[in-house]
């Protein structure tokens, strides 16, 4: 994209979007270009939050007050009058994804017998937990608390979500279900994870020319992967760096410039489901901007 404004040109001219997504390794590989300025656009300039998700998506959803934000799209319901979804950045699980791990052998159907402890009920591995059995009773824990609460004998089971898919077994816990797989299994679909929404208010124009800077900004770290993944090792909690360069290729790839047909199906169908099923109160209307 084309430099920034030069300095002569009036602050005014210059439009502030404030942007807000978790601060783990493959969010901060999505938005390394536009974070350490190597993708930069006249007349706009991107600040940038760093909070789990949770928080996000509540905060979308109370006050809907970053001009961009990444939600689990289980949240988009819940946020879809003042927000729509960008077409890109987005976490797709192609076959995995969250899954519930515990601290002993455990069945699929076991779980409707105890307690699990989840990220958050507005997460999509939560919706998707419920989608899969809604009789399973679930207890809130911060999500980088949930593997040492198993560990501590908390909870028998947990619902785990960003890095901890890749370093559970090394705590020595077992894997219950990836909802990833029994998602495709179910379907023949991926599992949408979460996404990047952006306020309705900023206009169709605005909309336009910052899809296009998250998506160069995606395509720069794809392209420039060794510094894209040395600045996001920063936020690669317990991860080494092939463990981060696995987590990241997971969650940032072809899918994460643009969901597909089949992908922005996937996200209607969960949605849908979910209403359907009771869990989410308010019936979805899912759009995109490009």
């Amino acid at each position: 994209m084309s430099t920034q404004q030069s300095g002569s040109a009036s602050t005014a001219d210059v439009r502030e979007i404030s942007i807000a997504h978790s601060p783990d390794s493959d969010d901060a590989f999505m938005f390394y270009g536009l974070a350490t300025n190597k993708i930069r656009v006249p007349g706009y300039r991107f600040s940038h939050t760093l909070t789990d998700i949770e928080t996000l998506n509540r905060r979308a959803q109370n006050e809907a007050f970053y001009d961009v934000s990444a939600i689990s799209f289980h949240a988009y319901p819940y946020v879809q009058d003042n927000y729509t979804l960008m077409g890109c950045g987005g976490s797709v699980g192609e076959g995995y994804g969250p899954m519930v791990v515990s601290s002993k052998k455990l069945q699929p159907e076991d779980l409707g017998k105890i307690k699990v402890a989840i990220p958050g009920t507005l997460t999509t591995a939560y919706l998707a937990l419920k989608v899969f059995n809604p009789d399973i009773e679930t207890e809130v824990v911060p999500f980088d608390q949930i593997i040492p609460a198993i560990l501590a004998g908390k909870y028998e089971a947990g619902l785990i979500i960003h890095e901890g898919q890749l370093t559970y077994a090394s705590s020595g816990l077992c894997k219950v279900i990836d909802l990833g797989v029994w998602w495709r299994e179910t379907t023949g679909l991926v599992l949408p994870l979460g996404g990047n929404a952006i306020r309705r208010s900023l206009g169709a124009e605005s909309h336009k020319i910052i899809s296009k800077a998250l998506r160069d900004s995606i395509q720069h770290a794809l392209d420039h992967r060794e510094p894209a993944l040395e600045y996001a090792m920063q936020f690669a909690r317990d991860l080494d760096t092939s463990l981060a360069n696995r987590f990241v290729a997971m969650y940032v790839n072809e899918r994460t410039l643009d969901y597909g047909k089949d992908g922005r199906e996937a996200i209607r169908k969960l949605l849908a489901l979910g209403h359907e099923r009771g869990i989410i109160p308010i019936e979805p209307k899912v759009d995109f901007v490009d």
